[in-house]
């Protein structure tokens, strides 16, 4: 069974420190007088959002250390790397800068979603490599979490476009909403191939009609075709498909609420009111509109179509 690290917040289970942990966005709420207090955050949005809260188990020492035993022999010895007890800790200074890795507050944190689940049900008694795992609310002994933040659920630090475990280590790997957060998404998908076990499975998501959001950092999205060509070339690609939690209502609610995020108040109350026939009018009609100027530049980028490139050289 796996163990439990975080819990939704409840009036009942909250502390501070707990909240604060999982949340780190909400201090600065609080700093710049956005929230009177982290509880009061708890209260007006944490309830509602589900937001999570940290759990103390006694047991993950002892999985850990079990997961790591089996790990130990999987890892290349051709890479540089520090024990923090039974941390491996791959992400030195070097691929640090070579990589742009710098310390972020962003947290990413979500539960597996069917698919994944079944992935890592299927492989009891193997090794599923997780990777980008973010800060997973439960930990299972057969999956190694591999970060670049040293979340409370991280196995293993280092970069994706540099694995550091052998060819043929894993009998699957997960990848979800990852590639498009690394510099150089071919040569992550190269090695994410490359660990995999004949006859391993992969289950990977990248997103297309996303906004920007960074964690902390974000480069490329994919049309199915290009997530396709990321892969092509080392493994058997059985299908490329649309699941629930990426079904395109998701990229539509996104835009909106975050779009109607950007605008002032006032703004924020009209641009609500619009219709979807409203929205659906001609764009060069709609550009001089409130709701299309009221937007900063910081929003701009986030939501943008596209972006477009000025150089010299």
């Amino acid at each position: 069974m796996p163990l439990a690290l975080m819990v939704p917040v409840t009036e009942e289970n909250y502390d501070e420190g707990r909240y604060l942990s999982c949340n780190p966005d909400v201090r600065a709420f609080v700093a710049d007088g956005r929230l009177a207090s982290t509880y009061d955050h708890v209260k007006r949005f944490g309830l509602r959002e589900g937001r999570p809260i940290a759990v103390h188990n006694p047991d993950l020492a002892a999985a850990r250390a079990a997961k790591m035993a089996r790990v130990r022999p999987l890892l290349r010895d051709d890479m540089a790397c520090t024990w923090e007890g039974d941390l491996a800790n791959f992400l030195t200074s070097e691929l640090r800068d070579e990589n742009r890795i710098v310390a972020t507050n962003s947290v990413s944190s979500n539960a597996y979603d069917a698919h994944g689940l079944e992935l890592v049900e299927s492989y009891p008694d193997g090794l599923v490599l997780d990777c980008g795992a973010g800060n997973r609310p439960v930990y299972f002994e057969n999956v190694v979490n591999y970060e670049i933040v040293d979340y409370p659920s991280t196995d293993v630090l280092g970069v994706g476009e540099k694995l550091p475990f052998r060819d043929d280590s894993f009998d699957a790997v997960i990848s979800v909403a990852v590639l498009e957060h690394v510099r150089d998404p071919f040569t992550c998908a190269r090695e994410l191939t490359r660990v995999l076990k004949p006859g391993g499975r992969l289950y990977c998501g990248m997103p297309f009609l996303q906004p920007y959001h960074g964690y902390p950092h974000h480069y490329f999205n994919a049309t199915p075709q290009g997530l396709r060509r990321l892969f092509e070339d080392h493994i058997t690609v059985e299908d490329v498909t649309v699941i629930d939690s990426t079904h395109p209502v998701w990229a539509l609610n996104w835009i909106l609420a975050s779009w109607a995020a950007g605008l002032p108040p006032d703004l924020r109350k009209r641009f609500k009111k619009m219709t979807v026939a409203d929205l659906l009018r001609a764009p060069m009609e709609q550009l001089d509109g409130a709701h299309c100027r009221g937007l900063s530049h910081d929003k701009l980028l986030e939501l943008a179509c596209a972006t477009v490139l000025f150089a010299r050289k």
